[in-house]
C-alpha cells in the first residue's frame, strides 16, 4: 500500500517478493545444465528440481527462437 502511494506500482497492484526458492533456482538454472546439477548432488527435493528445470529454459518466445 506504501508503494502504491508513493507511486511505486499502479494503484491496485501488490507485488509479492519472490521466494528464497525461486531466487535460488534461478540462479543455478542461469549458470549450469540441469544434468550437471543432477549429477553433482546426490539427493535434490523434487520441489527444487521443478524450480531448477522451470527456470532452465527461456521466458519469451524471442529468446527461444534465438
Amino acid at each position: 500500500a506504501a508503494a502504491a502511494a508513493l507511486g511505486l506500482l499502479p494503484l491496485g497492484k501488490t507485488q509479492s517478493p519472490e521466494s528464497l526458492l525461486d531466487i535460488a533456482a534461478r540462479k543455478v538454472a542461469e549458470k549450469w545444465p540441469f544434468q550437471r546439477v543432477e549429477e553433482r548432488f546426490e539427493r535434490i527435493p523434487e520441489p527444487v528440481q521443478r524450480r531448477i528445470v522451470y527456470w532452465s529454459f527461456p521466458r519469451s518466445e524471442r529468446e527461444i527462437c534465438m
